[in-house]
């Protein structure tokens, strides 16, 4: 199902302009969040940074249309995965953007697994650097050529993400989310500085962590100093909190540490919250 020029349209076909620039250079940014029955796990917060990304990019589309996307999809299943896609527009040839652009909005539905939720998974450390001085490397661009040619590597090597150190070789994310890393009470994740998206579910735990008995800190992590993490584990809007089983060929039991149950435990009350449904409604 999608959502096109203020209508939704069944199947996934829609007119296309040619020239659009999300379609020539990328020049976008998209948004993927979880809808229970009819609702948008954080929309707010979603929305909130998928607006203020344009603005970002020099172009601004208001959160009340984003938010129009977003809701006329998430009540078309009981569990859907709502992707929204916002291009600068068409444009004439070259780099330079149009002085008057006019944005482009769609989205799209898909059925949302409730397996993927809270499911361990195996990283992949990847050559692939995350350059942390682009400005992009915070916003979830069009451009996630670097992330498809790292899922690729993972599934060669049979892991199931890749892992990313940016160009100064500190931890930046994994393809699809944030990480973090237990060392005794203290829950360690890298700042955006480092090349990292703010993820609206990374944001969550850091709000969490202390009611879970932790101290959240935001800090530049080596190669080394994750290898001697107690527990690892991702996050993204529909995975939610995945324990990681192994960064390479190192293994972790992190989904029977005791923090990453508190924070499971927690983090599901509050995307059952958001969503206005019960916790075994949310995985």
């Amino acid at each position: 199902m999608l959502w096109a020029d203020g209508r939704l349209i069944a199947g996934s076909t829609a007119p296309f302009d040619l020239t659009d620039r999300g379609l020539t250079l990328g020049d976008g940014v998209f948004d993927t969040a979880l809808a229970l029955d009819g609702r948008i796990a954080f929309g707010e917060a979603h929305v909130a940074r998928l607006s203020t990304a344009t603005e970002a990019l020099g172009f601004r589309v208001a959160p009340e249309r984003i938010a129009e996307a977003m809701q006329a999809l998430a009540g078309q299943g009981p569990r859907l995965a709502i992707r929204t896609t916002v291009t600068r527009g068409r444009g004439p040839r070259g780099l330079r953007p149009p002085d008057d652009p006019t944005p482009t909005v769609f989205a799209s539905a898909a059925v949302a697994s409730p397996q993927a939720a809270f499911q361990p998974l195996r990283l992949h450390p990847t050559g692939i650097a995350r350059n942390e001085t682009s400005p992009a490397s915070r916003l979830k661009t069009l451009g996630y050529l670097d992330a498809v040619l790292g899922a690729r590597e993972a599934a060669a090597a049979g892991f199931d993400e890749a892992l990313f150190r940016n160009t100064r070789g500190a931890l930046a994310c994994a393809g699809t989310g944030n990480v973090f890393c237990l060392f005794g009470d203290r829950l360690a994740t890298p700042p955006l500085r480092d090349g990292v998206l703010p993820g609206i579910v990374r944001a969550e735990i850091l709000r969490l962590a202390p009611a879970c008995g932790l101290r959240a800190e935001e800090v530049s992590l080596t190669s080394a100093a994750v290898s001697d993490a107690d527990a690892v584990f991702l996050t993204n809007s529909l995975r939610l909190l995945a324990p990681v089983q192994a960064v390479g060929k190192t293994d972790f039991a992190s989904a029977t540490h005791p923090a990453v149950i508190r924070l499971t435990a927690a983090l599901r009350a509050e995307v059952a919250r958001s969503c206005g449904v019960s916790e075994d409604r949310v995985a």
